[in-house]
């Protein structure tokens, strides 16, 4: 099992700047999930503002994360934690497949032994 002690941007947006991101090394992904996640990162910038990340963390679970600048003071800790919340809610699917494809395929777990564990 390659286990990975990193922590690895899958993809995020960034209010101040304007722009999306997508790590490269994820682009056998299916487009249409990259289109989704393109989604979700640019509209909860566009909506609470700040930088929102998608963090593969190294056990292979997911991580949603939003930061700020100190001096913005449209920003708002509370709706953007909300709005995390609301995300992993109505994208659980989408999450949970995620940290299954990363599990696989980049730390090489055994499939049998993922699906155990989901039982």
């Amino acid at each position: 099992m390659a286990m990975s002690d990193e922590r690895i941007i899958l993809c995020g947006a960034n209010a101040y700047e304007k722009k999306y991101y997508f790590n490269e090394k994820f682009q056998k992904i299916p487009r249409t999930i990259q289109d989704e996640l393109h989604i979700i990162c640019v509209l909860f910038t566009e909506e609470a503002g700040g930088v929102f990340t998608v963090v593969f963390e190294p056990d292979g679970s997911i991580s949603l994360e939003t930061d700020a600048d100190e001096n913005d003071i449209y920003y708002d800790e509370i709706s953007s934690g909300l709005l995390v919340k609301e995300i992993r809610r109505k994208r659980r699917e989408l999450l949970e497949s995620l940290s299954l494809y990363y599990r696989m395929l980049i730390l090489q777990e055994d499939i049998c032994g993922i699906l155990e564990e989901e039982e």
